[in-house]
């Protein structure tokens, strides 16, 4: 069966300190998390989405669509 190749990443260290800034911050810093523990590629961008716009409740919600959306597939392995 073949497989597809998808954008995701693993980052321990972003995972353990998003976990932790999202409870010292009683959430805010949710959308984070989520993008962090998903291995998203654009962890980061979400993070800078978060902290600047999310103070806004439309922001917030921007940064926690963009962490739970679908990774991107960037290619095809053949399985042998």
């Amino acid at each position: 069966m073949d497989e597809f190749v998808t954008d995701r990443r693993g980052r321990p260290i972003s995972v353990i300190v998003s976990v932790v800034l999202a409870i010292v911050t009683l959430g805010y810093f949710l959308p984070w998390m989520i993008a962090a523990l998903r291995g998203k590629a654009n962890a980061w961008t979400i993070f800078w989405v978060n902290l600047l716009v999310g103070w806004t409740l439309i922001g917030w919600i921007v940064a926690l669509v963009m962490a739970c959306s679908s990774h991107q597939v960037v290619g095809f392995r053949p399985r042998r």
